[in-house]
């Protein structure tokens, strides 16, 4: 099975052969319409952003730093991975050249809703930056079942997707179902069998190409070159009911208390902006 690529697909297309059945997508030229297609390089940020800090597992980095770790990355040493910029709170200047953010294709999405910016529900606007040999640590499903987009600007990752229905194939941690137990880059069959009937789907994205990957679909990445790439969430009708359980499985864990008023606001805000859409 081969991933779908499309180049001059329709908006009603898109919606109908890939959002509502749930079937990743690589769109070959929905980045055209961002300033930053071609734009983004090593050497762009180090000229641009150099002193721009972020933290990745408990260190600090400055952006020149990291360019230049991730163009000597080796697949025997990796650079660490992945090297995530908040956009908006550490790169705000970027946002314009990154605009349409929906690339005229993720559409609606609740998230603009301006109650979603208190709390965290998951929905960030990021900057990946990874080297060779870079790889997302775990096989996962993205927290609160929201739509992911992935962007590659500059450089090539390798993904893997799965089909929906595996997930008894992939060993969902018991405390943490929305991550596998299994390191598919070197699965051990003994302990994880099952995984020998899954089907997964491995794929490059290169630069100006975007990656729609569904809610609950099992998915990671390896970069197989300095990389750069801008991902953001997406969470509407569709994948609304899926997103209110994992907000109630979240914050239930902190205490029940918590999750009843986290659960409110959050129902309070989908319907806000579910009126909003059907009056757009």
């Amino acid at each position: 099975m081969d991933i779908i690529r499309r180049d001059n697909i329709t908006y009603e297309e898109f919606m109908e052969e890939h959002y509502k059945p749930g079937i990743p997508l690589v769109f070959t030229n929905a980045a055209k319409v961002w300033k930053a297609n071609g734009l983004f390089t090593p050497d762009w940020f180090r000229e641009n952003y150099p002193e721009r800090e972020t933290d990745c597992r408990g260190t600090s980095y400055k952006m020149k730093d990291i360019m230049d770790m991730v163009e000597t990355s080796t697949v025997e040493k990796p650079a660490p991975y992945p090297i995530i910029f908040d956009i908006p709170a550490t790169l705000p200047e970027i946002m314009p050249l990154i605009a349409p953010l929906d690339l005229q294709y993720a559409s609606p999405n609740w998230l603009k809703n301006p109650m979603f910016s208190l709390g965290k529900w998951g929905g960030a606007t990021e900057l990946f930056i990874g080297g060779p040999g870079g790889k997302f640590p775990y096989l996962h499903i993205d927290y609160y079942h929201l739509n992911a987009w992935i962007t590659q600007l500059y450089g090539e990752k390798r993904f893997t997707v799965f089909p929906r229905g595996q997930d008894e194939l992939l060993y969902p941690r018991p405390d943490d179902p929305w991550r596998s137990e299994l390191n598919i880059f070197e699965p051990d069959f003994e302990k994880f069998p099952k995984y020998k009937d899954a089907t997964p789907i491995h794929f490059t994205v290169g630069p100006g190409e975007t990656l729609f990957i569904p809610f609950g679909t099992w998915h990671t990445a390896y970069s197989l070159t300095p990389t750069i790439s801008v991902a953001f969430d997406t969470l509407n009708s569709k994948n609304h009911k899926e997103f209110m359980k994992d907000v109630w499985t979240f914050k239930s864990r902190q205490s029940k208390v918590k999750a009843v008023a986290m659960y409110s606001y959050a129902w309070l805000a989908t319907q806000s902006s579910k009126l909003k859409e059907s009056f757009a």
